[in-house]
């Protein structure tokens, strides 16, 4: 396939890319980001695509997989190893209370103390969760079987909700 014929496809995919990406990012310039992003990824790596395959396919994939590493890196960005003994994950999420009206602020602190009243072997792997890390992670970190690793995740989301039933 020629270069001419690669980009005049790539093109055609613009406007289902676009709410794709929108499905992902649920803002306008976010969603035009990953969408440059991916355009720039396949024009980089034109090479590797197969001829006679799906390029719709290929692109959702290189989008899906762009979005997913922006996030993990987003994540660890904000994230500290705390060097006690239990060393948990500790998320450090910079928000400015000015920024947020009160409701917000208040309920958010309101189940921050719910899930922190919770036992330890439900709410150290709710948060690792909540912040990014797969079951797989959370079970080799916490050295636990990962059904029991899904379970508890389970067990605290249960917790949370009876506890906080007043915010549904």
């Amino acid at each position: 396939m020629s270069n001419y014929d690669f980009d005049k496809l790539l093109i055609t995919y613009q406007k289902s890319l676009k709410s794709f990406a929108y499905g992902f990012t649920n803002d306008d310039e976010a969603a035009n980001d990953l969408l440059q992003e991916t355009y720039l990824k396949a024009l980089t790596y034109r090479d590797k695509f197969q001829e006679r395959t799906n390029l719709k396919a290929w692109l959702y994939t290189i989008m899906r997989n762009t979005f997913i590493n922006n996030y993990r890196k987003a994540v660890r960005a904000n994230t500290i190893i705390d060097k006690t003994d239990e060393q948990y994950y500790i998320n450090t999420a910079t928000t400015t209370k000015g920024d947020t009206n009160p409701e917000s602020v208040m309920s958010h602190d309101q189940i921050k103390r719910q899930i922190d009243k919770l036992e330890d072997e439900y709410r150290v792997p709710f948060q690792m969760y909540n912040r990014g890390f797969k079951y797989k992670e959370i079970a080799e970190k916490l050295n636990l079987p990962i059904g029991t690793i899904k379970s508890r995740i389970f067990l605290a989301r249960k917790k949370l909700m009876l506890a906080l039933s007043d915010y549904k």
